[in-house]
């Protein structure tokens, strides 16, 4: 640190909404023995700590009006902030106008966000919007070659740590990534508002989660992986190491995927498919289904669970290899078994609401679209063949269509009672995928007889319900809305198999 380009802090302004997370940010700054700046609230807050400051008022000569709307707009205030300390004329101007130099600016802006969560009325949400402390801090970010800026109460401590290790004295960059981080909470904040205001509209992308999370790496160990967002706010973390950007793909799919069921559940993920999915009356019962869907892809995978895990559960769990669990909670002795791996990742799940719209990179731009979050239900489907599905089978076939919209494209899914039984993801026809479902299944010697298949689109020829059929299938289920929807409702009534279309088709890229 060169000491020749160290700027000391004679005057600082500070403007806090919240104020106790401040307090040992003044009583530093009181110490240093600087001029303070205050406005309404604020100042009563230091003064009520027994210090002194200025009120803002004494500066421009106008009280606070409309109700606290205007405080700093002002030309002495701003002034002060913005004059450039190496240009003559700006001196000579600041000295003409008499107006004092504010070398430090804090602020705390009003917490809009926050009330829009409280479900307040519009004009509290509107007064909620501040004027005054975003304008604060865009000046002094602005003149960050002069003045330093604490724009949130999550650079307090950086500032404490600088000011304890080289006193009320700053350096051209620090101060630039003070401002770098203003900027940061200014656009965040008039993202917000935005967003508000613009009710839903999506004629501009503007997306902001101040929040950020490095990774260790991203999809793979050369590339650099972050995360934007508070992951605190869907599940603790229990136990085991940080997630993985992979994990937390995962760990969405698997979220996504299980808020479809209501009966106990347990599904096994890897790469974002479902391998293992099973409903049952116990959560122990489902799991041991589970993983016999596909116990050679569990191995490594992501478990998850829509009810508590007990002791004998987690005992049987803790013979497989895995990178994740999530569940709504543990019993004691089910978490003394789960932590005797290190690096075992337990996540307890508090939230599982996702956002109603997804977006990702595009050449050079963004893609946006609402959040699949269809799924039909049995009185809505039309039943495409002479032959209807019993009760039974109507119960697998809305298993398997839960489990086919989560599952990558081109997809089909073959379950029954209530068991995955196999499934053929992400391949370029539907026929590679069933025929590939097919081996898996037989590969474990799961029985066929009596089982669905659910597609995540139309079948455009007869022979994908011709091989179904071959393989001891019974009945499918499927959007429909091919021009030759007619051949495979055929094939299916002459050879006695029934077929339900929903009219909703369940791509995933």
């Amino acid at each position: 640190m060169d000491n020749q380009n160290l700027t000391p802090v004679r005057s600082a302004l500070i403007s806090l909404f919240f104020k106790d997370p401040a307090k040992e940010l003044i009583q530093k700054l009181v110490e240093s023995g600087i001029k303070l700046y205050s406005t309404g609230g604020t100042l009563d807050y230091i003064q009520k700590m027994g210090y002194e400051a200025t009120p803002v008022e004494t500066l421009t000569e106008y009280p606070s009006v409309f109700g606290g709307r205007v405080k700093t707009l002002h030309p002495k205030i701003f002034g002060g902030i913005l004059y450039r300390r190496q240009m003559e004329s700006d001196i000579k101007e600041l000295n003409e106008f008499e107006i004092p130099p504010i070398d430090m600016v804090i602020v705390d802006l009003y917490p809009f966000e926050q009330t829009l969560e409280k479900k307040a009325t519009p004009q509290e949400i509107i007064e909620k919007i501040d004027i005054g402390g975003i304008s604060l801090i865009r000046a002094a970010a602005k003149n960050f070659e002069s003045t330093w800026v604490l724009a949130s109460s999550e650079m307090y401590q950086p500032a404490l740590e600088i000011i304890d290790k080289q006193g009320l004295t700053t350096t051209p960059s620090q101060r630039k990534e003070f401002a770098a981080h203003a900027f940061g909470v200014s656009s965040h904040y008039d993202t917000a508002i935005f967003q508000y205001m613009s009710s839903g509209s999506q004629a501009t992308f503007k997306k902001s989660i101040h929040k950020s999370k490095e990774l260790r790496y991203g999809e793979n160990p050369h590339q650099q992986g972050f995360f934007y967002g508070d992951l605190e706010k869907v599940f603790t973390q229990l136990h085991g190491k940080e997630l993985s950007y992979n994990n937390i793909l995962d760990v969405d799919g698997a979220v996504s995927l299980i808020k479809e069921f209501e009966d106990p559940t347990f599904a096994i993920i890897k790469h974002t498919n479902a391998c293992g999915v099973a409903s049952r009356q116990t959560i122990g019962e489902a799991y041991r289904e589970a993983l016999a869907s596909d116990p050679v892809s569990a191995f490594g995978g992501i478990l998850i669970a829509n009810r508590n895990i007990d002791g004998n559960t987690a005992y049987h769990i803790n013979e497989l290899f895995f990178e994740v669990i999530l569940a709504p909670d543990y019993h004691e002795d089910a978490l003394n078994i789960l932590k005797q791996k290190k690096n075992r990742i337990i996540l307890k799940i508090i939230n599982t609401e996702s956002p109603d719209t997804i977006f990702r990179s595009a050449l050079n731009g963004v893609l946006l679209q609402t959040a699949n979050q269809v799924q039909t239900k049995p009185e809505s489907w039309k039943i495409a063949t002479e032959l209807t599905p019993d009760e039974k089978t109507a119960e697998d076939l809305l298993f398997a269509n839960k489990i086919v919209k989560h599952t990558k494209s081109n997809a089909i899914v073959l379950a029954g009672n209530k068991q995955l039984l196999a499934s053929g993801t992400g391949q370029t026809s539907r026929v590679d995928a069933l025929k590939q479902a097919i081996v898996k299944a037989n590969e474990f010697k799961h029985s066929l007889k009596g089982a669905v298949m659910a597609s995540d689109a139309f079948f455009p020829f007869p022979d994908c319900v011709e091989i179904a059929d071959n393989a001891g299938i019974t009945s499918v289920i499927q959007p429909g809305g091919s021009l030759r929807d007619h051949e495979s409702v055929d094939y299916c009534n002459k050879h006695s198999m029934s077929m339900v279309m929903t009219s909703i088709r369940h791509f995933k890229h």
